[in-house]
């Protein structure tokens, strides 16, 4: 089993990987343990932190400049809140939100408001517009949810696929950003043929910044 003490070890350079015992004899933990492990140390975070990070992590996106941005709602221990879409709106973006379907890519409808939420597939919260086709292809920037991400620009999802399976589609100088909390930048998380790189990070204390490891957009 892994211990939340461990995420800091185990995101340290070349000590993730796939499942299997590592040279140095230690268990190394695939996507499945690392999963468990983020949303037990979520599922822990007190309510007072989380209304701090949503707050900051609102101010971050706040800053971002660009005329369509596709977006998400954060629900259960995600990080951030609908203020973060709010802000998006305030700064003069048009923020598009995913609607859920069968497994496939996603669809997307205009966010407008709190009030013009419904509630879809898995707890999520949705646009009760009508979709929009080329909503990836004109979008400059993309809040991804993850659970973490590494400086390479890794990113750990839930495993459903959707996002993987809709980034094909977004323009080639979209900025791809995960939204994750402070410590879930690691330095290195499992990666599969079909894991599409993020390009930014947005965590609340350090805002939004590109990776390290990432060149290009």
């Amino acid at each position: 089993m892994i211990d939340g003490d461990e995420l800091g070890r185990f995101g340290e350079p070349g000590g993730v990987g796939e499942p299997g015992v590592g040279e140095d004899g230690v268990e190394v933990p695939g996507k499945p343990q690392w999963r468990a492990l983020i949303l037990a140390r979520r599922k822990a975070v007190p309510a007072d932190v989380r209304e701090r990070e949503a707050a900051a992590l609102a101010a971050a996106t706040a800053t971002i400049e660009a005329r369509t941005v596709c977006a998400y709602v954060p629900v259960g221990g995600e990080p951030g809140s609908l203020a973060m879409l709010d802000a998006l709106r305030a700064a003069g973006a048009r923020v598009l939100l995913p609607v859920t379907g069968e497994p496939g890519p996603l669809k997307w409808a205009e966010y407008t408001g709190p009030e013009h939420l419904r509630r879809g597939r898995f707890g999520l919260r949705e646009p009760d517009g009508e979709t929009i086709s080329d909503a990836l292809s004109s979008a400059e920037v993309i809040l991804v949810p993850a659970l973490a991400v590494d400086r390479r620009g890794v990113r750990l999802g839930r495993g459903a696929g959707y996002y993987d399976r809709s980034l094909s589609e977004c323009r080639a100088d979209a900025r791809l950003v995960a939204v994750v909390r402070d410590d879930e930048l690691v330095h290195h998380l499992p990666e599969e043929a079909h894991d599409h790189r993020m390009g930014w990070v947005l965590t609340p204390s350090g805002g939004l910044r590109k990776l390290e490891e990432q060149s290009g957009n």
